[in-house]
C-alpha cells in the first residue's frame, strides 16, 4: 500500500520535526540519513519511528527494497518532494531517505549488561570532532573491541556527522556516554581492566604493551590530548613510533593502529592468527 500524497511544504510538522532532530534539539531521537546507514539501522533493529523519502529513492531497486523493510519496521513513512527533502538533508548529495529513530540506551547500566569477560574497551575523552569519534567506533568494532566509553565533553556520537563516521558501528557497539573521566577509569580498575593512555612522551611503544588481558585504550582530544593528571590516572602509557618530522596522528588513525595491535596479540594467543576475514 502506498503512502499519502507527497509533502510539499517545508513548514509541514514532520519536516520541521526532522530538522529539529537533525540539529540535536530533540535529544531522545537520532537522525539517520542515507541508504547505507538506514540499512544498518534496520539491520540493528533500532526503534525506527519515522521515515522520510523521495520518489526518486522509491524508484531505485535498492531504495525500494530498503523502503519495504522500513515500512514494516517503522511507525510512519512519508513521501516528500525533492525541495522539502533538501531542506532537511544534512549532506551535500542527498540520497533521498532519512529515518528518525529512538536513541539507543547508552548509560552505565546498559554498558555493564553487555560487558565482556576479557574486554577491550576504547575510552574517548573530550574527542570533539564528530567524524573522528565515529571513525574510532568503526575501527573499534572492526578490530573486535567489546565497547566504548565516551566521557563528558566528547561530541554527540549520534549526531549526523558522527553517524556517518561510524557507518553503523554506533548502532551495534555497546556504548556508555557522558561518563566522567575518573568514573570511567575507576570503573575499569574495579573490574581489573588495565587502562592504557596514548601519550607522545611515553616510553613504551604500542607494540610493547600486553593487550591480551582485559584492557582499555584511552584517547584524548585531537589538539590537546590528555592532561598530565589524566595520564597519571592510567595504569600505563604508550606512544606510536613515527618518523620525523611527523609528530602526531589523527585520533581515529592512532586508535585504529593500537586496536589492531591489540587484536593481533589476542588472535596470536588464541591460535587464530593470521585472521581471515569472513
Amino acid at each position: 500500500m502506498g503512502d499519502n500524497p507527497a509533502i510539499t511544504s517545508r513548514d509541514n510538522a514532520l519536516a520541521k520535526h526532522a530538522r529539529a532532530v537533525r540539529d540535536g534539539r530533540v535529544r531522545e531521537q537520532i537522525f539517520i540519513e542515507g541508504v547505507r546507514l538506514c540499512e544498518e539501522a534496520a539491520s540493528a533493529a533500532l526503534n525506527i519511528e519515522d521515515v522520510v523519502y523521495t520518489e526518486k529513492l522509491a524508484q531505485e531497486e535498492r531504495g525500494a527494497r530498503l523502503l519495504d523493510d522500513l515500512r514494516s519496521a517503522s511507525k510512519r513513512t512519508a513521501l516528500v518532494s525533492e525541495s522539502v527533502f533538501a531542506s532537511l538533508s544534512d549532506t551535500r548529495t542527498p540520497q533521498g531517505i532519512v529515518a528518525l529513530a529512538s536513541k539507543p540506551e547508552t548509560n552505565r547500566s546498559a554498558f555493564l549488561r553487555n560487558a565482556s569477560e576479557t574486554p577491550l574497551i576504547v575510552i574517548l575523552h573530550r574527542v570533539n570532532n564528530p567524524s573522528n569519534a565515529g571513525s574510532v567506533l568503526r575501527a573499534a568494532e572492526a578490530s573486535g573491541a567489546s565497547g566504548a566509553i565516551l566521557t563528558e565533553g566528547t561530541t554527540d556520537i549520534f549526531s549526523p556527522k558522527a553517524l556517518r563516521g561510524s557507518m553503523g558501528s554506533s548502532f551495534r557497539l555497546p556504548l556508555w556516554t557522558g561518563a566522567e573521566f575518573g568514573e570511567a577509569v575507576n570503573w575499569c580498575k574495579e573490574r581489573g581492566v588495565r587502562t592504557v593512555c596514548a601519550d607522545l612522551r611515553a616510553g613504551s611503544a604500542h607494540t610493547e604493551i600486553d593487550w591480551t588481558g582485559p584492557s582499555a585504550l584511552i584517547v584524548g582530544a585531537e589538539a590537546a590530548g590528555l592532561t598530565p593528571a589524566e595520564i597519571a590516572q592510567a595504569d600505563e602509557a604508550l606512544r606510536i613510533p613515527m618518523r620525523a618530522p611527523v609528530e602526531s596522528l589523527n585520533v581515529a588513525v592512532a586508535a585504529a593502529i593500537v586496536l589492531y595491535e591489540a587484536a593481533r596479540q589476542r588472535a596470536v594467543v588464541s591460535g587464530q592468527w593470521p585472521v581471515v576475514s569472513d
